[in-house]
């Protein structure tokens, strides 16, 4: 089941997400409903929080290109345990912040744990853009936005551009 995504401002979205202890069907459907969420968006990653929901979870997919396998990955409670010194600068956008875009600089290689939809623990080494794209998701569980590495002005600049987006959304 596809889900409403939040867009900033939203205090949803500023908020530590608790860990996730046992795994339930609950969780497992939630997994998936961010899944098709993501991809109908269309993203490559999205976190619990911008569905409105404090978990730590994760749902990412990087693989972009057409007739290539979709590799999509679920993360609950997702952790960097290790980063490089060496570092990559994307062009980040977010479903919670539609349209947007903007320079990040984050470290290019990461290791991370999770534990995965069967509740198995996970670790795997990411690179490149896949290593963007789970930087950023585990940022929306600590309430972090890729906004929030900007100066002042730009990411003032966005948020008005949201409070108005928001505001034509409700009157339609």
């Amino acid at each position: 089941m596809k889900r409403n995504i939040l867009i900033h401002p939203d205090p949803r979205l500023k908020k530590v997400c608790a860990p996730v202890g046992d795994l339930t069907d609950e969780l497992r459907k939630l997994a998936d409903d961010m899944l098709e969420t993501m991809y109908d968006a269309p993203g490559i990653g999205l976190a619990a929080p911008q569905i409105g929901v404090l978990d730590r979870l994760i749902v990412i997919d990087c693989i972009k290109e057409e007739g290539e396998t979709p590799r999509p990955l679920i993360m609950f409670n997702p952790e960097v345990i290790a980063s490089s010194e060496e570092t990559n600068v994307y062009e980040e956008g977010c479903l919670s912040i539609p349209d947007q875009y903007a320079e990040v600089t984050r470290p290019k290689v990461i290791d991370v744990t999770w534990m995965d939809e069967k509740g198995n623990l996970q670790q795997e080494t990411f690179d490149g853009l896949w290593a963007t794209c789970v930087q950023h998701e585990i940022d929306h569980l600590n309430g972090k936005l890729f906004i929030d590495y900007l100066k002042p002005l730009k990411r003032q600049m966005i948020t008005r551009k949201m409070q108005k987006l928001k505001r034509e959304r409700t009157r339609v």
